[in-house]
């Protein structure tokens, strides 16, 4: 079997939906590159999803490669209730009462079926309804009502969701929906549980506990509150997806790539991956290439410096799923041979953590092996740990990850540069180097008489532990 070596460091996660739920399907996007597949738990039902993983583990199998399965939340969905017409025709100073009657809506009222929300707005707050499209500011309020005056906007029609930026409202980040579909989803074996909705550390702290250790956590960046808490939501959790469609619609738009750029760099100075993702390329959901917006869109994530980038409808319910992980693929590729890619990355290096040997010996390590254009860089690890101080300092070149955990192998898939192999359990240091001399050239990773540089954590076993550095030379 011919190892399958990603022609490039960043990594792509790709949505499965209707326009990719066949094995065939799933197998092809993984051959154009896909490194891990979301199933979105916002659809469809526990069956479809256990099928998909089925698929997902049997082509894992088939090539002998570990594939990230991400399992995302919905989390709390606000929409407002239904309209006698379905819709209802908006004009700029109208006024409409939300409130809690669930009776069917009209230009004068409308239900809005979250007394959190009704007991939270303030006066001079704002809604912001459908992706944005129609703005309402609160004017008055009262008990289980409030009153909005529509500022922009022109059709407002039945369930369509809702944001309020700048208020941090009082709801769980994990429903009991959401309760249910992670044991679900825990059950079935995925690598990631991607947690949506999350305002404050506490949101995390609470889903670390119901997880138990049976899965990684990405959390998804989508409320401002979450950004004023980042240091701390970084902290709790085991990455990070900025997921720019609802922040966009709460935050300012010419702050997006400021936010974009500031959550990319610390998430990846904590050494943790960081996921990009919304809209990168919606076009191709309809047409066969993107827009040149798009593509730019896609290069300054990666020029940013991030784990991976993500395909959402594209992949999920777009008629050309192949073709859009194609051109992700392309756009990866082109923009990390470019000079200035490398030149400012190398620009923008994370220090050691104070009086941290292990970052201290990662730094050496990428230092060495870039000044003796070593073939890659080699870490042993049981957690992983040692791997993602590796790619935290986005090296040029592979990191071969040995492990004998496949839970591991699986989740650093999504990680910057990471090529996983699989080895039997090792006692010493001298016997991972001589695995490593072995695998890294039937991998295709490097040719016999070429270097590489290699880390590990002595004694094995001790997660955090990376305190050695070795040179050698594959056979």
């Amino acid at each position: 079997m011919t190892s399958i070596i990603r022609p490039r460091q960043t990594k792509i996660v790709a949505t499965l939906g209707p326009a990719s739920n066949s094995e065939e399907m799933i197998r092809k996007l993984f051959m154009a590159g896909v490194d891990m597949f979301r199933l979105n738990f916002s659809h469809g039902d526990h069956k479809d999803h256990a099928e998909r993983v089925g698929f997902i583990r049997k082509i894992e199998k088939e090539t002998g490669r570990p594939i990230a399965i991400l399992a995302d939340m919905q989390g709390p969905k606000l929409r407002v209730g239904r309209f006698k017409d379905g819709k209802i025709e908006l004009k700029i100073g109208q006024k409409i009462r939300l409130d809690l009657n669930p009776e069917l809506g009209d230009e004068v009222r409308v239900n809005l079926p979250h007394p959190e929300v009704i007991n939270t707005m303030p006066v001079g707050s704002f809604i912001l309804l459908d992706d944005g499209k129609v703005r309402m500011e609160i004017v008055d309020r009262g008990d289980g009502f409030l009153v909005g005056e529509i500022k922009a906007g022109r059709v407002l029609s039945n369930n369509k969701g809702f944001n309020v930026p700048g208020v941090v409202l009082p709801l769980d980040a994990l429903t009991p929906k959401d309760k249910i579909d992670l044991e679900a989803a825990l059950g079935m074996g995925v690598d990631w549980i991607a947690q949506s909705f999350v305002q404050k550390p506490e949101d995390v702290i609470e889903a670390r506990k119901l997880i138990a250790g049976r899965a990684a956590l990405m959390i998804k960046l989508e409320k401002p509150s979450a950004l004023t808490y980042l240091d701390q939501m970084i902290a709790q959790c085991d990455a990070v997806m900025l997921a720019r469609g609802d922040l966009g619609v709460e935050i300012p738009p010419e702050e997006v790539p400021l936010a974009q750029k500031r959550v990319v760099r610390a998430v990846r100075f904590a050494g943790k991956p960081i996921v990009v993702a919304t809209q990168m390329m919606e076009s191709m959901i309809e047409n066969p290439s993107p827009t040149r917006a798009e593509v730019n869109d896609v290069s300054t994530a990666i020029f940013d410096g991030t784990d991976a980038v993500m395909l959402s409808a594209e992949t999920a319910a777009g008629q050309y799923p192949v073709e859009a992980v194609e051109m992700m693929d392309r756009i990866c590729r082109s923009v990390e041979k470019d000079t200035l890619y490398r030149a400012l990355i190398n620009a923008d290096h994370p220090d050691a953590r104070h009086n941290d040997a292990g970052d201290a010996i990662t730094i050496a390590a990428d230092q060495v092996a870039h000044n003796l254009q070593a073939a890659c860089i080699v870490t042993y690890t049981t957690s992983g740990t040692t791997a993602l101080r590796a790619v935290r300092q986005r090296p040029a070149m592979k990191v071969a990850c040995l492990t004998q955990n496949l839970v591991t192998a699986r989740r650093l898939s999504v990680s910057y540069g990471i090529h996983a192999i699989l080895v039997d359990e090792l006692t010493t240091f001298a016997d991972a180097v001589k695995v490593a001399q072995q695998r890294i050239g039937a991998e295709g990773l490097a040719k016999k008489g070429e270097r590489f540089v290699m880390t590990a954590g002595v004694p094995f076993g001790t997660p955090g532990s990376t305190n050695i550095l070795r040179v050698g030379w594959v056979e």
